[in-house]
């Protein structure tokens, strides 16, 4: 690769490193495994990464102090040093990683005169203002309801699933029409929303059911609304596991009206990793939006674990070859149960906070995304790539600069010497049992 100058970083498993610079040398043998990048061939355009700012996890950095947040955020959205996130997530009211229930609006209040989103100001907005300024930017927002009103609904409580019963239809749409302004009015511009988090899910904490009819007709009220409100807004169906995203897309957007107004799909990566039902739903509606709206390893807290930034690495790569467009990470900070957790439904993330030492620990999933975020940016277009003779999972993006990056995970038990061909050159690396590689091509 004479006319490029080619770099790469690696994590390995062995010793427990990351982001390590390793030696990539020209050759002209191209025998045995080989990965071939074709930048003639593209496909999607990449949005960004980003993460949920929960209430739980804004409520875990509060209690560091303050240098000790501020690292953390640093460590997220600076675009120089850190994992250069541009993409965030917010939940509408309570989720089950808020430190309780919560609404918006007092019981009954159909005239949402009560609405009052003053909750948000202790910890949620306040970090997303500070996330934002690291940035240098604002972040691109999604936002998702878990649950509407409890009075709305047919089980009278916000947890354990129950639907939005029929005559509040309206009403919940402009209530989230109500948020958004609120939110807008704070300064920050909402770019989408999904319908429901999880609809096909009764959970014990913040859930609302809804059938893929039921969702196709919440997503024209919701536009009714909007336009009669003048809001601009994204909409996403789905926010569910990718198992049965194209099931449920499928039946949505055979609704015409429907279809004339959703922007996109979003995908969960629980219960599969059926990457391909991805492209089933872009090639069936090309038109469609592919995100990742949320993703975690669940049962707690595994500090230290490597299977865990694995499986990251694994499930961002999957849906990237077909046809993702954002990554957005479950809670960007949890303390040291998985937590706070209303339900106590405690699950891992990439920066875990011990709030009684006062204390970070970086997880390998941290470092797994990094991998992929701080080198593939908002902008960037995938690229072909093809692997021959290796067990390897692979993806590569050309950024607006040229640079390209080819991403590398091994997760067998066995080292593997490979060789990237790209525009008629060559170059060798050595991928280590249980490591991920970034080779960027300048």
């Amino acid at each position: 690769m004479t006319q490029r100058t080619v770099k790469a970083v690696q994590s390995v498993k062995e010793n427990s490193s990351f982001w390590q610079p390793v030696s990539i040398e020209q050759t002209n043998d191209t025998k045995g495994a080989s990965v071939t990048v074709d930048p003639s061939k593209s496909y999607q355009t990449w949005m960004g990464f980003g993460g949920a700012l929960t209430e739980s996890a804004t409520y875990t950095l509060d209690k560091l102090p303050e240098e000790k947040k501020e690292s953390i955020l640093q460590a997220y959205y600076n675009p120089e040093n850190g994992l250069g996130y541009t993409l965030g997530r917010v939940h509408i009211a309570s989720c089950d990683f808020s430190l309780e229930n919560y609404d918006y609006v007092e019981e009954n209040d159909e005239t949402l005169e009560t609405f009052n989103m003053d909750r948000e100001e202790k910890w949620v907005l306040p970090t997303l203002r500070r996330a934002q300024e690291i940035a240098g930017q604002p972040l691109t927002m999604l936002a998702s309801p878990w649950s509407p009103s409890a009075w709305m609904k047919t089980n009278g409580e916000r947890n354990n699933g129950g639907k939005l019963k029929k005559e509040y239809y309206t009403l919940w749409a402009q209530f989230i029409a109500r948020y958004l302004k609120e939110m807008k009015a704070k300064g920050f511009d909402i770019e989408a929303i999904t319908v429901q988090n999880e609809p096909a899910a009764t959970q014990t904490w913040d859930s609302c059911e809804y059938t893929a009819e039921e969702e196709a007709e919440m997503v024209k009220v919701l536009d009714k609304v909007f336009k009669e409100e003048g809001i601009d807004v994204n909409i996403i169906i789905w926010d569910h596991n990718r198992d049965l995203i194209f099931e449920r897309a499928d039946t949505v957007l055979q609704d015409e009206e429907a279809n004339d107004i959703v922007w996109g799909v979003g995908n969960h990566w629980y219960m599969s990793e059926d990457f391909e039902e991805l492209s089933k739903v872009k090639e069936k509606y090309p038109d469609k939006h592919m995100i990742f709206t949320e993703g975690c390893i669940e049962g707690g807290v595994q500090l230290g674990a490597w299977h865990t930034g694995e499986r990251y690495a694994r499930n961002i790569i999957g849906d990237m070859n077909n046809w993702l467009e954002g990554f957005l990470d479950w809670n960007i900070v949890l303390d040291e149960m998985g937590g706070p957790n209303h339900v106590g439904n405690y699950c891992d993330a990439p920066i875990i906070v011990d709030t009684n030492e006062k204390v970070a620990h970086y997880n390998s999933s941290y470092y797994f995304i990094g991998h992929l975020s701080r080198f593939i940016k908002p902008g960037a277009k995938r690229v072909h790539s093809a692997l021959e003779g290796a067990d390897l999972s692979i993806v590569a993006f050309e950024n607006t600069d040229g640079s390209i990056a080819t991403v590398l995970l091994n997760e067998t038990d066995d080292a593997t010497e490979l060789t990237i061909n790209l525009n008629n050159e060559a170059a060798a690396v050595h991928l280590p049992a249980h490591s991920i590689t970034t080779v960027v091509s300048e």
